[in-house]
């Protein structure tokens, strides 16, 4: 007597196509447990075949070692033929195998469902409707029923599409987003620069007449010996000497405050010129400080800033572009470093002794009879796992909290490194040591 085949999710024979997802793995499907040793008769293999119609195949062994597999369809296809009963039917189910062996295909339970139907879709035209071998552990194996991975593959390929389209149409929208966000800057930028200009250039006629009223002053001081107890009395009143030394920091400060101020306000142009026609030449480094103003305000106190500007021809480019490219990945590395200075804090319960940075640097490189301006930015932050690193390019990919990433950052500046400038896009990372994403511009 030979015990009935096992079969999973029997009351279901096929699984929930719900619940599958890009990620399955054959193991995720419902599998037949079948293995008969190869020394049983024939017969006993076909009373298997009647108990179950769905049952696909045998997986045959040999001293509980696999020798291989035979398919409900061969075994019925010789059974058929003339004299196949007497011949096989009564005699061990290894003879039928060596006369009508075939390349079994043996898979691991965690093989993709999508990279198993490849695999499966590539054999043989005699063989592409024979059962699928899935190792479960060593020396246990299951049957797959092809017809079933094909409608899985079939379901996965539609989740993959309905993804696509909804990334598609989530890409447009943040496109518009940006497009929509970089005219609102330039809009504002341009409001606010008039008053600010405004200031500006009264700001020196200021200070002028500032100092003129102190000459006045102290001029009346050298001429009139003894003042009118009145004068005296709000020279007290106002703290004239105090006064007259506070005035000119004043009117220092609030110039250097406008410079500023008007630094600030080109930066938000230039990061809203993103529909430039044509590439122009450009001072990259202007590009990097143009950044680093807009970020300041999450740099300082917490990260140490390191620049090391080598020289650089002026390089033709996008410049709007190019500083929405150095955005997201100076961003990404603040965040790195903000992440791994809090996992320190937490372990530590104090402040960690380690100091956060971020490195910049540029120079000329040659390479391929070609001269590049090489820009590196390094942070020396958790780095990124090196699992990951082949996909942190990919369109919506992200290691961040829901919320908090769209997986579009540096999807968006490969595009602009590599399509808009012809550039190069590299990245270098190092777990605890830190990441270092590399910016290739052809200079010619």
């Amino acid at each position: 007597m030979i015990a009935l085949p096992k079969v999973y999710n029997q009351m279901s024979v096929l699984p929930a196509w719900e619940t599958l997802n890009l990620e399955s793995k054959l193991q995720d499907l419902s599998l037949y447990e079948f293995q008969i040793e190869a020394e049983r008769t024939g017969i006993e293999v076909g009373r298997a075949f009647d108990s179950n119609p769905l049952l696909p195949g045998a997986i045959l062994t040999e001293k509980e070692k696999l020798l291989g597999m035979i398919s409900r369809r061969r075994f019925l296809e010789y059974m058929s033929r003339p004299y196949g009963l007497e011949l096989f039917l009564k005699r061990p189910i290894k003879c039928l195998y060596l006369l009508a062996r075939a390349e079994t295909l043996v898979l691991p339970r965690n093989t993709l469902i999508v990279k198993a139907a490849k695999q499966s879709l590539q054999r043989p035209a005699h063989l592409l409707y024979e059962p699928l071998v899935v190792e479960i552990e060593p020396q246990v194996y299951k049957l797959l029923d092809v017809h079933q991975l094909m409608v899985a593959q079939s379901h996965i390929h539609e989740l993959a599409t309905h993804l696509l389209n909804e990334q598609t149409q989530a890409h447009l929208i943040q496109t518009e987003k940006m497009a929509s966000l970089g005219q609102m800057m330039a809009g504002i930028a341009h409001e606010i620069l008039n008053p600010v200009n405004f200031i500006s250039g009264n700001i020196d006629y200021l200070s002028k007449y500032s100092d003129d009223l102190i000459n006045l002053i102290t001029a009346y001081e050298e001429g009139v010996t003894e003042p009118p107890p009145r004068v005296v009395e709000i020279k007290e009143e106002i703290e004239l000497d105090y006064l007259q030394e506070d005035l000119l920091v004043i009117v220092n400060s609030i110039k250097q405050g406008t410079e500023r101020l008007i630094k600030i306000i080109n930066s938000m142009r230039n990061f809203s010129h993103m529909g430039e026609g044509s590439r122009q030449p450009a001072d990259i480094h202007e590009c990097i400080d143009s950044t680093l103003l807009i970020l300041h305000n999450r740099i300082k106190y917490t990260i140490e800033l390191v620049k090391n500007y080598g020289e650089l021809p002026l390089v033709p480019c996008y410049s709007g572009q190019l500083s929405q490219v150095f955005t997201n990945i100076i961003s990404n590395g603040i965040d790195a470093l903000m992440e791994k200075a809090a996992a320190l804090k937490e372990a530590a319960k104090s402040a960690p002794k380690w100091q956060a940075r971020i490195e910049i640097s540029t120079c000329v490189v040659e390479a391929e009879n070609s001269r590049w301006a090489a820009i590196r930015i390094t942070d020396n932050g958790p780095g990124i796992p090196e699992e990951i690193q082949q996909r942190i390019f990919e369109t919506f990919f992200t290691t961040k909290p829901v919320g908090k990433g769209t997986g579009l950052g540096l999807a968006i500046s490969r595009q602009i490194v590599t399509e808009k400038h012809k550039g190069r896009l590299n990245l270098r990372s190092q777990a605890e040591v830190g990441t270092e994403f590399e910016i290739l511009l052809p200079l010619e």
